[in-house]
């Protein structure tokens, strides 16, 4: 696979630019939509969390309740697609979007489903019970689809209903509702999304591919490969397809969609991420930003992995949230000593964090 020539820096600045084009420094994205779509989809299991993941990306006028807001009216929807999790996704996306990665998402599905007695028979009649349930913009929860089942004769456990309702989502049957309360509801794909974007399947491979190294990159093919969970063949088919461009460093090559530009002037730049971040979790190589999948670790020290406190692009540490009836904590666990500028810096994203809540927050640092 050629690489297309172009101008990269003797040693580019792998953090820094995946930091501007995630959008966490600089973002130009003006909507949740917007941000959403860039990234093409947002890993989003701890919902409370995932939403901050979009805020810290946004505006600092930007609130919970105004991602709650796009949620809640289907501008963006939160389903399975790409690998087996959650994930929030441009409700004009999703159409291609899963028609492309349901295959592979479907096979580990198909294979729980098996080892406990869901037949396929069983899954397609499910389906359709809930496609009827739902019918006329009704919106219900897990729990009111289980009931629904039950009533058709179909006895269920909550984990069996939770793969019928995975089924129904990779079949573009089903996706998210607006929240009732505290609780998730499903609604008709038909009905959430009417106005699907449709790609044929070299369009929506070159689609896939173009917004991941444009949002993520530089990053390598294993990257792309663990982030879409398509395979390596369709990656570099994808890749070729968009005449991406290339560069080895710390013996990887890495891939990029746009330009890489220069290393940014050392500052400090602080963030608080969420656990599940696209920083992070988005990346299966971890050459260019050091971590774990359960801790993180310098020298001698371990931390279990919760939110990163990440500094000038690299984990520094871990934070969680202490909430409290009229206000809540910051707690910051660092890995290493601190400098005078990065405890300000922590002070700083603290703050943008209480604005996003729309609540007191206090920073407390270990």
């Amino acid at each position: 696979m050629a690489k297309r020539a172009l101008r990269v820096p003797a040693r580019a600045d792998i953090p820094g630019q995946r930091l501007v084009r995630q959008g966490i420094e600089g973002s130009h994205a003006r909507t949740v939509v917007d941000l959403v779509t860039g990234l093409g989809a947002v890993q989003a299991q701890e919902y409370p969390f995932a939403k901050w993941g979009l805020g810290l990306r946004l505006g600092a006028d930007v609130t919970d309740a105004d991602v709650t807001q796009a949620f809640d009216d289907g501008q963006i929807l939160r389903t399975h697609v790409l690998r087996p999790t959650w994930h929030f996704v441009a409700a004009a996306d999703i159409g291609w979007m899963q028609q492309l990665t349901a295959p592979r998402v479907h096979m580990p599905l198909k294979s729980q489903a098996r080892s406990l007695g869901l037949e396929p028979r069983i899954l397609t009649r499910a389906t359709s019970l809930v496609e009827r349930a739902l019918v006329g913009h009704r919106h219900l929860t897990r729990a009111e689809l289980a009931a629904e089942l039950a009533r058709a004769g179909l006895s269920l456990t909550p984990h069996h209903v939770g793969l019928v309702a995975m089924y129904a989502e990779l079949e573009r049957v089903i996706c998210s509702g607006p929240r009732r309360g505290k609780q998730f509801t499903y609604a008709l794909l038909s009905e959430r999304a009417p106005r699907l974007r449709r790609l044929s399947g070299d369009e929506a491979l070159a689609e896939l591919t173009r917004r991941f190294f444009t949002s993520h990159g530089p990053a390598t093919v294993r990257d792309c490969v663990w982030w879409s969970g398509l395979k390596t063949a369709d990656v570099r088919r994808g890749l070729s397809i968009i005449n991406a461009g290339g560069f080895e460093q710390n013996g990887l090559t890495y891939w990029f969609d746009g330009d890489v530009g220069p290393a940014r002037p050392r500052q400090p730049s602080v963030h608080l991420l969420p656990i599940y971040d696209e920083y992070l979790v988005a990346y299966r190589d971890r050459v260019a930003v050091p971590h774990g999948p359960g801790s993180v670790v310098a020298g001698s020290k371990t931390v279990p992995f919760r939110h990163a406190v990440v500094i000038d692009g690299q984990v520094a540490g871990t934070w969680h949230l202490v909430a409290g009836r009229s206000t809540s904590a910051v707690r910051v666990t660092p890995m290493r000593r601190l400098r005078p500028v990065e405890r300000s810096g922590l002070h700083t994203a603290a703050l943008r964090y209480a604005r996003f809540l729309a609540t007191p927050v206090t920073l407390v640092i270990d």
